[in-house]
């Protein structure tokens, strides 16, 4: 079973966001997609200052199985990228909430933040697609 930190909100796409204490919110690839992914051997992240919308693709990760685009959650502004993920893409497979996170952004609209699904509902998310 894939770790869902209560503290996080999660997508269909498998990534997580975490809302910071200053207004921003961390984005990265949940527990569940990287262990699909397999390991990692390289994350390109957004540049700051970068403005996506909703949807957007705005990172990659590669696996030696496959690459993956990283979706934006939310609408917003870049204000940093993990740059530690440059030379250890596989801290995103040891620890994905904490050290692998992928970028932080300042969203445009924080209500955005409600229409993502909470550690319950993407549970049950992840268990309706192993049925």
């Amino acid at each position: 079973m894939s770790e869902v930190p209560d503290s996080c909100m999660y997508t269909k796409d498998h990534e997580w966001l975490r809302l910071e204490d200053d207004g921003s919110v961390t984005i990265g690839v949940t527990d569940h997609a990287q262990e699909a992914l397999g390991e990692l051997v390289f994350v390109e992240t957004p540049e700051a200052g970068a403005a996506f919308g909703v949807g957007d693709a705005c990172a990659v990760v590669e696996s030696v199985k496959a690459a993956s685009d990283i979706y934006c959650p939310v609408a917003g502004e870049v204000t940093e990228a993990n740059a530690a993920l440059v030379d250890k893409p596989e801290l995103v497979n040891s620890s994905p909430y904490d050290d692998g996170w992928v970028f932080r952004l300042r969203p445009e609209n924080a209500k955005a933040i409600d229409e993502l699904m909470d550690a319950e509902a993407y549970n049950r998310f992840l268990a309706e697609l192993e049925d």
